[in-house]
């Protein structure tokens, strides 16, 4: 005769067995995800200490051969020479001197890239910081002979976030928009859009950045926010992977959309603040 009651509990003690052990692998498992992710953090806290500290030490001889550069230009002026043989020594220490300034750029760019992005949030009204940021913007503008329409929302735009970084992502995409569009000879126009999107959860606040240049091409759209990726002669490739990490920094997202020939969509989407 076959004791059920037996059985039942052999079967449930086996079941617990079975239980306790998945239980205990997937806290080992857990374990060893977080021990992996410490060293890696580590690892990277290493790498960017090391590479802070390597471009501090060209920082400082690119400004020893700025400053000799300068004195030789000075030196230059007072000195009895052929003016043809002058003219020619002043473009040389003229060219010197702009590749100097363009490789302290570089540094600067990179060592605001490497570093983390510590962000102070308050609580914000986007339609005034963006309204800001076109005043600032718009002598850059007019210089490019781009029009600027600013299309707001009506009610204000709350969220959290550390304005003078948000603008420095913006102002990125507004410079990428305005360098675009240098390439087209259609109207070139740069639409900055604010809106609340309740579709989303939680409710979002979308920061719309759309130019008239000529789109990107389908097989560069995935790799623009890859740091040094530049499709430009003059571009370090840092300005839309800094915007990416500041939107990234306050739990926004930073999506694009384009169509070549038909301009390009840079939407920043932001938590609102509900409190």
């Amino acid at each position: 005769m076959i004791h059920w009651a037996l059985v039942g509990f052999v079967l449930g003690v086996a079941l617990a067995g079975a239980a306790g052990w998945l239980i205990a692998r997937r806290q080992i498992e857990h374990a060893r995800r977080a021990e992996r992710r410490a060293r890696a953090a580590e690892r990277l806290a290493e790498i960017g200490s090391m590479t802070s500290g390597l471009a501090h030490e060209i920082r400082n001889p690119l400004s020893t051969i700025a400053l000799n550069a300068e004195l030789l230009r000075e030196a230059l002026a007072d000195l009895d020479a052929d003016p043809e043989q002058r003219a020619r020594l002043e473009r040389r220490l003229a060219s010197l001197q702009r590749e100097t300034e363009r490789l302290r750029d570089i540094l600067e760019d990179f060592l605001h890239y490497a570093g983390q992005v510590h962000i102070e949030p308050t609580p914000t009204d986007l339609n005034q910081l963006v309204d800001e940021l076109i005043d600032f913007f718009q002598p850059q503008a007019d210089a490019q002979s781009v029009r600027i329409h600013a299309q707001l929302d009506t009610q204000p735009l709350i969220a959290r976030v550390d304005a003078p970084k948000l603008k420095q992502a913006l102002l990125n995409l507004f410079l990428n928009a305005v360098q675009a569009m240098q390439e087209t000879d259609a109207p070139r126009e740069l639409i900055l859009r604010t809106r609340r999107d309740t579709s989303r959860t939680p409710p979002a606040a979308v920061i719309h950045v759309i130019d008239t240049g000529p789109g990107i091409p389908d097989e560069v759209r995935d790799r623009i926010f890859q740091p040094y990726f530049t499709t430009k002669a003059a571009g370090t490739g840092l300005g839309l992977a800094t915007s990416r990490r500041i939107v990234e920094a306050h739990e926004g997202e930073l999506e694009v959309y384009s169509k070549q020939g038909a301009g390009t969509e840079f939407r920043i989407v932001l938590p609102l603040d509900t409190v």
